[in-house]
């Protein structure tokens, strides 16, 4: 029954999603677009530094982009709209529980998510000659992860928008954060060490590094620890805060 009442309600949002020409474009179209824009910025730096070649930095930090449009920001929208509307007040009152309600309301999200990912992997090795996926265990604890952590930021971050209009821009912090930090465009190694260690522990940052180094290899086990170790942190950290503070009902 918990899966029906879930796939009920994707259904229902995806439905939603689909007549939102504008969230749908965002979601299907800003990930491919980020990842050409950012290919040829990486192209005026010198990637040897980190060992990579501009199409493998590219790729990589393309993962990054997905999560941060078409999960993050896309259920931001999506999760102040339903609360405003009542939507989520009123099927709290039913029989499905909190993790359904928001489970089912992410369902679109990341299942176009992962559609996107799936091309990209194919993309990079079949047109790119990218090498193969070297460690398959890290890049799915990886998008696994960085699912999870990006749907309960989203709804962390729900708490702070007021309206639908103004979660585009409370979104913006942690969306130029990733991008400038994370290593989507430019990958940590280049950084000076200090830096590069702050960066290393923000959100998506380890996300990054586990999926890039599931593709591409390199990782050694204590770097694929201390990823896993900050990313299950802010996992957890998510969770117990959308256990904490989210809202049901509109903000007054």
């Amino acid at each position: 029954m918990t899966t029906t009442r879930m796939l009920a309600m994707g259904r229902a949002e995806l439905l939603l999603l689909s007549r939102n020409k504008m969230a749908l474009y965002v979601a299907l179209l800003l990930p491919a677009f980020m990842a050409w824009a950012m290919r040829n910025g990486i192209s005026k730096i010198d990637p040897d530094d980190a060992g990579m070649s501009v199409n493998e930095i590219a790729m990589t930090g393309a993962f990054g982009y997905i999560l941060l449009f078409v999960v993050y920001q896309n259920l931001v929208s999506a999760l102040v709209a339903r609360r405003e509307e009542l939507v989520l007040k009123r099927l709290r009152t039913g029989e499905a529980n909190d993790v359904e309600i928001l489970a089912g309301t992410a369902l679109p999200s990341v299942a176009v998510a992962l559609a996107q990912c799936v091309v990209l992997l194919v993309a990079g090795i079949a047109w790119l000659d990218l090498r193969a996926v070297a460690r398959p265990d890290l890049l799915l604890a990886g998008l696994v992860l960085g699912i999870v952590m990006s749907i309960a930021l989203a709804a962390v971050t729900t708490v702070i928008a007021k309206t639908v209009e103004s979660a585009q821009l409370v979104t913006s912090p942690l969306l130029l954060l990733s991008l400038m930090g994370s290593g989507l465009v430019v990958p940590l190694e280049i950084f000076p060490d200090t830096v590069a260690d702050v960066c290393r522990l923000l959100p998506l940052s380890p996300v990054v590094e586990l999926v890039r180094g599931g593709w591409l290899g390199g990782t050694d086990t204590a770097e694929a620890l201390r990823s896993l170790a900050i990313a299950l942190a802010w996992t957890a950290l998510s969770v117990f805060a959308v256990r904490r503070w989210f809202r049901w009902e509109p903000r007054r």
